[in-house]
């Protein structure tokens, strides 16, 4: 079994808000492992903590308690070597309209730290793909 996803223990619980009074607990305990070749579904009501788990997956928050990896990279202290084997596809466009696409890539090169020649040589390796 080669698993891709590690799920352990995980807990998430966001703190009073002045819409919401009381702390909202997102995930508690969660716990599952998902193997290559595995097609794997996360079904739910609103509220049940997809959007949390996902937004922990993909390394955009990190994991109050539990431990979460993907291909043996930890999300908590190895999030720039998960982001660089893992996609997103967002629900919405998440570009800006107002932007070129340079600006756009720009922008998000930025998200993740790049700068300098390194991250105009990406643009531009993008921009001739495309």
């Amino acid at each position: 079994m080669n698993v891709i996803v590690n799920i352990e223990q995980l807990s998430h619980e966001y703190p009073p808000t002045r819409k919401h009074k009381k702390s909202r607990v997102a995930l508690q305990q969660v716990s599952l492992q998902i193997t290559r070749g595995e097609i794997f579904c996360l079904l739910g009501p609103n509220g049940s903590g997809k959007s949390t788990l996902f937004k922990i997956l993909s390394t955009l928050i990190q994991p109050q308690d539990g431990t979460v990896s993907i291909l043996g990279f930890d999300v908590a202290s190895q999030a720039d070597d998960v982001r660089k084997i893992i996609g997103v596809v967002f629900q919405s466009p998440s570009l800006d309209k107002k932007l070129t696409a340079r600006e756009n890539l720009l922008h998000q090169g930025h998200l993740y730290g790049l700068r300098g020649e390194t991250l105009t040589q990406k643009i531009n390796q993008m921009l001739a793909r495309l």
